[in-house]
Formats: structure tokens, sequence, C-alpha cells
């Protein structure tokens, strides 16, 4: 297993400089944040320590093809392109959408074709997006495993490219780079809080935290914790599916890059329910009109979740990574003016 490294990181950021979209940082209130908390009570002036805290949204929904993987493919398509091993038979990918829509934007970008496997349960909007940015849309399955083995098939009788969702070196150095940009934008920063699916921003960005000290909270479904699983058993265990976030985070196990840096100092892994994810989802188009992915709104239910979520100290400055937008928003509730 190759061990990620901040020189990885730093690389991806060479490699990938003009060819992705500098994240933004929008602010939010801290009454935003408590109020999100149904159930929790008044409390007394100075009682919670979150009161002090800043909390930023990382804005990376923006990025291109609408999520943060566009960092992670664009860095391993273009080291294999610097190396001369891109091949004539293009590069395929298993994915559950957004890692598909990755590949296919960054193979459009170098010239060669992408063949890509997807679970039928995938979004319909993420196949739409898909074929729209020329891409050979092949649907195998229930879950992404299943379409893995159909991508790991593919490459293997054609002598296409294989990339990966998330368990590589090249892809998670790429989602890395995040975090560089996070924190030159919020000097001090404290913590950042990630979704997690099958690791590969997790790894990156909790790589790049560590070297500066910042503590990373690694946010995962109920139903869908194969990060959280692999770090009671000792090593990457498979783990149940079952999550309204699980066409991003429904990775039946970790990568053992993810399950190494969620071993070091500074690392939580924390546990949030789907109702929870509904809410914070909500909450976003409520408040700030942004209409984000069940696996974006993950990462910010641990903070509004009033169960078992993250809870900050008193100063303490936070980032959010909202990482995706690929979704139907057909099912956010439209509030009248009235209400």
């Amino acid at each position: 297993m190759h061990q990620l490294t901040y020189g990885d990181i730093t690389a991806a950021a060479d490699r990938i400089a003009g060819r992705v979209r500098t994240v933004a940082l929008a602010p939010v209130e801290p009454d935003a944040i408590r109020a999100a908390r149904h159930g929790d009570g008044p409390g007394l002036p100075g009682d919670r320590p979150e009161e002090s805290c800043e909390v930023w949204l990382a804005l990376e929904f923006m990025q291109h093809t609408g999520s943060f993987k566009a960092r992670g493919a664009r860095n391993f398509l273009q080291a294999h392109h610097d190396a001369g091993t891109l091949p004539a038979a293009g590069v395929t990918i298993a994915s559950g959408g957004n890692a598909g829509l990755a590949c296919a934007w960054a193979a459009r970008q170098q010239g060669v074709t992408a063949t890509v496997f997807l679970p039928t349960t995938a979004p319909a909007v993420k196949v739409a997006k898909l074929r729209g940015y020329g891409a050979d849309v092949r649907l195998v399955g229930t879950e992404y495993a299943e379409a893995l083995a159909a991508c790991e098939d593919f490459a293997g009788t054609t002598g296409a490219l294989a990339s990966h969702a998330y368990d590589h070196p090249l892809i998670a150095a790429g989602a890395g780079t995040l975090l560089e940009e996070i924190r030159r934008q919020v000097p001090g920063l404290d913590t950042v809080v990630v979704s997690v699916g099958g690791g590969g921003l997790f790894a990156g960005v909790a790589t790049a935290a560590r070297h500066h000290g910042i503590r990373t909270v690694a946010v995962e479904p109920e139903n869908c914790r194969a990060l959280n699983a692999a770090l009671e058993a000792g090593r990457p265990v498979d783990v149940p599916v079952d999550s309204v976030a699980a066409d991003s985070l429904g990775a039946r196990r970790v990568s053992a890059m993810a399950l190494h840096a969620a071993r070091q100092d500074g690392v939580r892994s924390v546990l949030v329910p789907d109702a929870e994810i509904v809410r914070a989802r909500q909450a976003l188009w409520d408040d700030h009109k942004v209409a984000v992915e069940h696996a974006a709104a993950t990462a910010l239910a641990a903070l509004t979740s009033p169960g078992r979520g993250y809870r900050p100290g008193g100063g303490e400055r936070i980032a959010v990574v909202l990482c995706g937008s690929n979704t139907d928003p057909a099912d956010l509730v439209r509030r009248t003016s009235g209400s």
C-alpha cells in the first residue's frame, strides 16, 4: 500500500494548478448552526462553547463537474499524460456517479475516451451529465462493488487505463489539494469536516491537515460506515450499504490509505443518521438557497445533529466541505412566503 504523504499533495497541487477551480468559502453564523439542532434547549448565555466558534462552508460543489472529484481525476490523468502512459483505449472507471463525471471531464481535456461503469441505482441526473461529457456509460448491478468488477474486467480485456473512484494515491492526493486552498483562506484553521465514502477525499484532506496540525472530522451515515467499521476492526471490512447518501458514500469498504490516515493523531470519526442528513440538506436550501447532494450535507450534519455529532470548542475555526451538487433538487421543500 502506498502511504500518502504531504509531498504527494504538494506534487498534485503543482500538477493541477490552473486546471481546477479554487474553492470558495462562505461564513455561517453560529446561530444558524444552533438553530438547526432541533431538540436543543435555549441554554444559558456562555454555556455553549460553540457560540464563539467560526464556521466556514467550503463550496467545493462549485468545482468542475459539480464535485471535488475533478481534482483527483485531473491529477491522475495529467500524471499519466506527462509520463506518456495514456493508452489509445482511453480510461475506464467505476463510480456512483461523481468520480465518473470527473473522469469523463478530465479525459475530454486530454482528448481520450472514458468508459464509465455505474450501478443501475445511479441518479439519472448523473447519467445524463456523463453522456453530456461524451462518456460511454454502462449500467451494471445495484451497488458500486458490482460496477467495479465489471470495470476491472473491461480494463483487462481492452487495455484501457483503470482509474478508481477513491483508492489510488493520485486520486487521493488530488483531493488533498482542497485543504491547502482552505487553509490559505482561513488563517488559524483548527478543524476540517469531511464526509467519507471510500475515503479518497478524507485520506487526502487528512494527510494535508495533519501536516499543518489541523484536526479532521470524518463523517459517515450510520448505515454506510466503512471507515468507522474499519477503525473498530483494525482493518478494512465489508459493511452494509443503506443510506440516503449511498449514491456517493456507498462504498462497501474503505481504502487502506484512508484507514492509515484515520489512525493518525487529530482524526475523529463521527456517524450521523439519515434523518439528520436530510435535515441538514434542507437547511442549506432554506438558509442559503444551496442545493447539494446528501453526501455533502452529511458533513454539515455532524455539526447540526443533536445526537452523536461533533461539538466544537470555544473559539474553534471550522471548515465544512460541501463536496458535491450533482443532485435532483425536486425533493427539497419549497417554503411558501407565509411559512
